[in-house]
Formats: structure tokens, sequence, C-alpha cells
């Protein structure tokens, strides 16, 4: 079936239990697209589990732990119809012991909604969430305000959160003056798809005409093709299809390809056999499409999350050693030449070591060529190399496999960008 509209890969993000997915949940309610006999059943569920008032969250929460704990812990995804796009809802767990699966939800948006509750207001998940949505290159970004019930639906409220919210955001490096910040009462539906009368002072968009705000990111569909790898799925009938985004190129059935580092180090090779996006097969695929596929000689074992399909002619370099430009935003001491902590790129996760400091600039400006240690504030070049297969691209090369958040003891240290590869393996 030909695509009829545009399609849009949106995210949800936000610390724990501040309605992300409540908020989805209602949206889709609202907008028809969950019929109500489903939401009844959601609600006798959500009552066994003793959480009455999480029904909408069950929506998006569908594995059983995420519905016992009243927690999103993998990634989620709802296909919306607007009047301007095809809409891919990505709902991305909040809480911090799964950020990995965030900052893959993340890397795969083409924009984002950022959910504050108003009366907690800026958590530490808020700050993090803020600069892993930019080092992800997701570039817009719209704000919902939730939860306004609990502050009386008062505007005083809803501007101190907006101010608190714009301080990280412009630490970031965003642009607050033009982004959407919405009022918003999720589990009640008020400005999710119908404005709401409690809040006459809003003039803005509800979080749905907000969908249609967002520009449709240009698709770099004339560089090689790359997909990483969200997961692995052996289905019956079918067999091994692994799922993603394509980030860039074309993908084409009867395409070969050759998935890297793969389990063996030394890629795998395979066809493209068949292309399945929200459950209709497609002839092809571009970049910006979620899509799950069936490679011709590849078997469940060959392959993981964090694998890259590469067009077969033009594959993408396993790296040995590469340098990159960095800024550390949050480390507790000091980052010295032997520091080994975990990369995120795209959906990769692999240890990479710090083998030189070439030259840093300090928060006042000042340049200092091979530096003893970097700390908080500080942009440095940087000579890294991973501890482990890793396949990823320069900035100049390709922006969309370059990006990576540096994370250890469960928290974002620093994020960065490849400039450089030295060392390949292939």
């Amino acid at each position: 079936m030909a695509k009829t509209k545009p399609i849009i890969n949106v995210a949800f993000v936000g610390h724990v239990d501040h309605g992300k997915s409540t908020t989805i949940g209602r949206l889709m309610f609202d907008s028809g697209a969950i019929p109500q006999q489903e939401l009844d059943k959601l609600k006798i569920i959500a009552k066994e589990h003793g959480k009455a008032g999480f029904e909408f969250a069950y929506i998006m929460d569908k594995f059983k732990e995420e519905r016992e704990r009243g927690v999103t812990i993998d990634l989620a995804y709802q296909k919306l119809i607007t009047n301007k796009y095809e809409v891919t809802i990505i709902d991305a767990p909040g809480h911090k012991d799964f950020i990995k699966n965030m900052i893959t939800g993340a890397s795969q948006s083409d924009a984002a909604f950022l959910t504050v509750a108003a009366a907690e207001g800026v958590q530490p998940q808020t700050k993090e969430h803020a600069w892993l949505l930019r080092t992800m290159g997701v570039k817009q970004i719209a704000v919902i305000i939730n939860k306004m019930d609990t502050v009386d639906w008062k505007e005083d409220a809803f501007k101190k959160t907006v101010a608190d919210v714009s301080a990280i955001l412009k630490q970031a490096g965003y642009k607050v003056d033009t982004m959407a910040f919405i009022p918003a009462a999720g589990y009640l539906g008020d400005n999710v798809v119908k404005k709401s009368d409690k809040m006459p002072w809003y003039k803005g968009p509800t979080i749905r005409e907000q969908f249609d705000l967002f520009e449709m990111p240009s698709k770099p569909t004339d560089l090689p093709l790359r997909m990483p790898l969200q997961d692995v799925y052996e289905i019956t009938g079918i067999g091994t299809v692994p799922v993603g985004k394509i980030e860039t190129g074309i993908m084409k059935v009867g395409q070969k390809v050759i998935i890297l580092p793969g389990r063996s180090g030394a890629g795998v090779n395979g066809e493209v056999k068949t292309i399945e996006m929200h459950h209709e097969q497609l002839s092809q695929a571009e970049a910006g499409d979620n899509v799950g596929i069936n490679i011709r000689g590849i078997g469940k074992k060959d392959v993981a999350r964090g694998d890259v399909v590469c067009d077969a002619a033009k594959p993408a370099a396993i790296v040995q050693e590469f340098i990159a430009q960095i800024a550390v935003i949050s480390h507790p001491t000091v980052i010295a030449k032997g520091y080994t902590p975990v990369f995120h790129v795209h959906t990769a996760q692999v240890p990479c070591q710090f083998v030189e400091l070439i030259e840093k600039q300090s928060p006042d400006g000042t340049k200092t060529a091979n530096p003893d240690f970097l700390k908080n504030g500080d942009v440095a070049k940087v000579k890294l190399r991973p501890i482990g297969n890793l396949v990823l691209e320069t900035n100049a090369t390709n922006p969309h496999m370059a990006r990576f958040a540096i994370r250890d003891a469960g928290s974002t240290v620093a994020a960065g960008v490849c400039l450089e590869i030295t060392a390949k393996k292939n």
C-alpha cells in the first residue's frame, strides 16, 4: 500500500511518573485510535495490578513488568494519523535504569515532546533527557507541562516550570524562544486533543495540534543505507526479523546488504526479502522509516541490537580508533587517559577507552593542548579506542551515524561526535 502522508517519528520523553505514557494513551483514545471497549478492559487490568488510573498508560506499557511496576521499560510504538502526517509515536522510558532504551528512542526520532509534571518541575532525568535529545540530533522539541490539575490550573505555576525547563534546554544548546510549552493534564485530557476550558489564559496549540507544527526534516536519502538494529525477533512462519529506523539511504526488496559487525565481528551478508512498516508490506523504505525486515541468509544468532544494516557495496567502518569532540556534562570527578566508560552510539553500547587528550577548551574559552584531565563544562578533542566492535562514521561523512552519549555509573557524563577515524578493522 502506498504511503499517503509523510511519516514523522516523534518521541515522548520525561522523568518517570510525569505522565508520558498516560498522555499518549489519552491522545490515542481521544483521537479515536483506541476503542472504548479496549479502554474498559485496560481499566480492569489496571485495577487488578493495584494501578487504578493507569489504564491510559497501559495502552503503551504492554509488558507485564511495566504494568506491575507502573513504569515504561522498553520502547513502545503507536501510529497516529494527523491532518499532515502519519506519526510514529515512540514512548521512551523515563526511569534512570532504562536510559539506554530512551537513548535508542531519541536516536530514532525527528522531534520530541519533553514531559515535565507541573508540581514536581525539573528533575535529574529532565536535564539528562534534554542533553541526550540534543546529542542524538533531535532538533525539534515541544514541552508538555503536565498534571496542571495538581497546581489548580494556575498560570503562575506554569510560567515558573517553563522558566526552569527553558534554562536546562538552553544549557543543552536549544533555542527556546520559538518552542511550544503546552500546559496539559494527560489523564483528564486537557489540551491533549481538546482545548481545555480550565486554562483560558493559554492560547497555543494542543498536543495533537503540535504534531502538525513540527517540520518534516529533510531525509538523507542520498547517503548510503544505514539501519541500526533496535531489536531482532524470531517470528513463526517468517523467520528472523530485525527492526529499527533507517537513518540514511533507501532500502529496497532484493537489495544486497551487509550487517556490521554481526556476532562474528566480520559482518554478515544477506539480501532484503521483505520490508514491513505498521503491518504493511513495502517494496522500499527510506531514511526516517521505522521498519521490520526479513533478510535472506541471516538467522537470529547472527545479528543483535547495535548492529547496522549497510548497503553491501558501501559498508560503514568498524572502527579501531577515532578522534572525537566531546562536551563533559556531568562527571563526579575528572576524566583522564585510561578512562573507559560506555559509549551509546545509535543503538549500540560499546566501552571506549580514552587513549589521548589532544586539546580542551574550558568554559571561560581558555584552550589547553594535551591537558592532564577534563572536568565538567570542558569541550575537548580526544582520541578513543573501542573495547569491542563499533560501527561509526565521521560527522563530515554521515552525521546521523557520528553522534554518541557517554555514560558511566547510571548517568550521562558527556556527549560528542566523531571527527576522524584513524584506524579501521574492515
